[in-house]
Parts: C-alpha cells; structure tokens; sequence
C-alpha cells in the first residue's frame, strides 16, 4: 500500500516538488531526473514518449496515454506500462456517442477497432457512421464481432459478412471471444466446443475476407479455455497488469490497457485505449502485410 504524498498531484508544481524530494532516490521512476523532467508539459500532466524502456519494476507510473490523450482512471504502473509504445489506437462501439475522428487522429490515435455485429442477429448502429469516418480521417480501421456461443457460428460469420463491407485498406476482422455474465446464453462450453466453434468463424471470415481474423480477448476466457492454442495474432485485455504477467508466454498484436480514457474532445464519453505491441516502424510493416488488398 502506498503512503499519503508518494506521487504527484499531477500538476506541474505538484510534480516539481515530488522530484524535489526524491532527487537522491532515482530508482523511485526508474529513469534519471533529467531526462524525466523533459517529460514535463505546461499545465501539468506528462508528456510522454521521450524515453526508451520501461518504468522500472520497483517504481510506480501513472499518467496520460500520448500527449493529447488522457485517462479518466488511470491505473499505477508497476511492472511495465503501455505509456512508452509508439502507435497508439481506440476500439469503439455505439456507446461512445460521437466521435471526432480528425481530432482523434491529432491526439495520436493510429488505429481504431469498430463494433459492427454480435451474435447472428445485432448490428451495431453506429458502425457504418464510424466506418465511414475513420476513413475520411485517415485512421487504419477494422471491424469487431462479439461472439455468442449459444449461436451456430456459420450463422454469425454470415452476419459479420452482410454488414462488415470487403474493402481495401481495411485492418483484419476481430473474434471478439469473452465471457459475458449479462448473457442469457449461460451455458460453459468445452474447451472442445469452443475451439471448433472458433474455427468455423474463423475460417469462413479469412477466406471472404482474404485475412486471417485478430483473437481479442480477457484475461479469465484465456485461462480457462484452450483458446491459446489457436493460431491467430492475439488482441490482449489487461488493465491492471501488464500482459505478460497474465498472460506469460504469449506474443500480441495488441494491448488494450484502459477502458476509461478520453481524446480531449474528441469523443463524448470514455473511450478504450490500446496500444500496438511495436514500433511505428514495425507498425508500417505490419499494416502492409495485413491490410486488405
């Protein structure tokens, strides 16, 4: 637990004077003063992605995403945090209200994931507005499917196709597989079950679609089913931890690590935040092997 006065208030006089007593302990943040303190922006906050490396294990983090981002809760660092990473994205649905996508890219937004189906009967409505926004706006996008297992899932990769357009420059479809205590589908399926399930989605979407579909998914769905075997690229949940610490040994594409973060105005409530596992170099090398042509 952390005693009273361990971190800044998040302004800059808040910060100067956190570092001001710790200037003998540069352990504490893991990286030398000076180079933190060029971190620093006017009116308080962090400007981040001036340093290379990872907050050291013994310290703490918190803060905003990239400059122009910011997180309404965020969470304390402690053992690897998603702040450093060059290609930052959203993921959204039709709770997000509006959404100013140009502003959005401003703010460092560089992908954008979008809900467009869930099981074999519900669109999303804000999909085609969005779809068409994040286009227009230049930003990278993809389409999302939330899975239900109490639905044949040749049904639901249909649904996906009717709605979800083939068009070139598109990111790869996504399997969102979760559990969803709220459904009334409350049957646990086996491992067995799930997987071949998984697959005939999967497959029928790659071959429409002419690319092999992202697996996103939570941290509990993971270990209690036998979907790390499948071979797909990975879109990892972990808010609370870095990702290989609940998900040791498993590479991502992604990390969604926030789910109350903001665009400063440039959308109307909290949004998900997510990171690319990569540099903006390896970023461009991965969109040309996996956009849609």
């Amino acid at each position: 637990m952390r005693a009273a006065g361990d971190e800044p208030d998040g302004s800059l006089g808040g910060i100067l004077a956190w570092l001001s007593t710790i200037h003998h302990e540069p352990s504490r943040i893991g990286i030398p003063l000076a180079e933190f303190a060029r971190t620093l922006r006017p009116g308080g906050g962090l400007l981040l992605g001036y340093f290379d490396g990872e907050i050291a294990a013994e310290g703490t983090f918190t803060g905003g995403a990239v400059p122009l981002l910011g997180d309404t809760a965020p969470h304390v660092w402690t053992s690897g945090h998603p702040y450093n990473h060059e290609v930052h994205g959203v993921d959204v649905s039709r709770y997000q209200g509006g959404v100013d996508w140009n502003r959005a890219r401003q703010a460092g937004i560089s992908f954008a994931f979008i809900k467009a189906t869930e099981g074999g009967d519900h669109s999303d409505p804000a999909f085609p507005v969005y779809w068409a926004q994040t286009r227009a706006a230049g930003i990278p996008r993809g389409a999302y499917h939330f899975y239900y297992f109490c639905r044949p899932a040749r049904e639901q990769a249909e649904w996906f196709i009717r709605n979800v357009p083939k068009v070139r420059g598109a990111l790869p479809p996504v399997l969102d597989v979760e559990f969803n205590h709220q459904s009334n589908c409350k049957r646990r399926w086996s491992r067995e079950d799930v997987l071949d399930k998984m697959q005939v989605f999967m497959d029928r979407l790659e071959r429409h679609y002419g690319q092999r579909p992202i697996i996103y998914t939570t941290v509990d769905f993971y270990r209690d089913t036998g979907v790390r075997s499948v071979n797909a690229e990975f879109w990892l949940r972990s808010v609370a931890a870095h990702p290989r610490e609940r998900y040791p040994n498993r590479g991502f594409a992604f990390w969604q690590y926030s789910g109350t973060g903001t665009a400063r105005r440039g959308v109307e409530t909290q949004i998900d935040l997510n990171v690319f596992n990569g540099t903006e170099e390896g970023w461009h090398s991965w969109l040309a092997q996996n956009l849609s042509r």
